[in-house]
């Protein structure tokens, strides 16, 4: 949920031209990381689960390369997006290490 509130803060720097561009699109991929990971969760099946999880970090890969193009656009600054995409990494190594535990019971 951190990430979610962090890209909405920066994304709100962003142009009024990208609106329903850049700007919708990076908060998408963010709010669809942690719905996915619940509505994963709540499925009943853990294959299910799994496919949940993956296409939660899909997501996470999303918001990471329209991150990139936001900061080469200079929509954001190295600055600010650095500690995004710290805590984008941080939630990838999670998000593997769940599906491991997940793939193994």
């Amino acid at each position: 949920m951190d990430l979610v509130e962090a890209i909405y803060h920066v994304s709100a720097a962003f142009p009024k031209a990208e609106l329903y561009g850049l700007t919708g699109q990076i908060r998408r991929a963010a709010v669809s990381i942690p719905s996915n990971i619940a509505e994963g969760h709540a499925r009943a099946s853990t294959k299910e689960y799994l496919n949940h999880l993956s296409i939660a970090q899909a997501s996470l890969a999303e918001l990471e390369t329209q991150l990139e193009i936001a900061v080469r656009l200079k929509y954001a600054g190295s600055a600010e997006s650095r500690p995004i995409m710290d805590q984008a990494t941080i939630l990838g190594k999670q998000l593997r290490a769940l599906r491991a535990a997940v793939t193994k019971r």
